[in-house]
């Protein structure tokens, strides 16, 4: 049974995108290395035949993955999300209570985090960390350096 992957509308998109770029444009311009490899002559000692046989494996591959990715994909309905707690697609204001660095992040799926974009995954340590809980809670996130405690300060979307 093949893992369900949520995705926001954005987040589908991105990756029906990507599917397109690589059935569209990637596979035949791999496909159009390979045929003038081919035509050099003897494949044996043919470097670039070799590396686009390669490259159209690593393609096909990434290809195959997304497309399983597609297939078992559910949109998230962010209207139907408690906002009381912090869930998948929340905006979620913590304060380290050592310091009292305040810091917000999206709560996202695991292929939508981008920590530029203050977006990590609720696969990742504090997303674990913060999931289900509510406002005013301490979350203890366990890092590499110890244990860090969190108080949630807003819950928003």
């Amino acid at each position: 049974m093949s893992k369900i992957d949520y995705f926001t509308e954005e987040g589908l998109q991105k990756l029906k995108d990507e599917v397109n770029f690589l059935e569209r444009v990637e596979r035949p311009r791999i496909s159009k290395d390979i045929g003038e490899a081919i035509d050099k002559g003897d494949l044996s000692e043919n470097a670039e035949y070799h590396a686009s046989k390669e490259e159209q494996g690593l393609m096909e591959t990434r290809l195959s993955k997304l497309k399983n990715q597609l297939a078992n994909a559910r949109v998230i309905d962010d209207s139907k999300i408690d906002k009381s707690r912090a869930l998948i697609l929340s905006i979620v204001t913590i304060r380290n209570v050592k310091n009292g660095m305040e810091l917000t992040y999206t709560l996202v799926a695991e292929q939508e985090a981008d920590l530029k974009l203050k977006r990590i995954s609720i696969n990742s340590p504090i997303g674990k960390g913060l999931m289900g809980k509510s406002l005013g809670d301490i979350a203890e996130i366990k890092t590499p350096g110890g244990t860090i405690e969190f108080e949630i300060i807003d819950i928003t979307r």
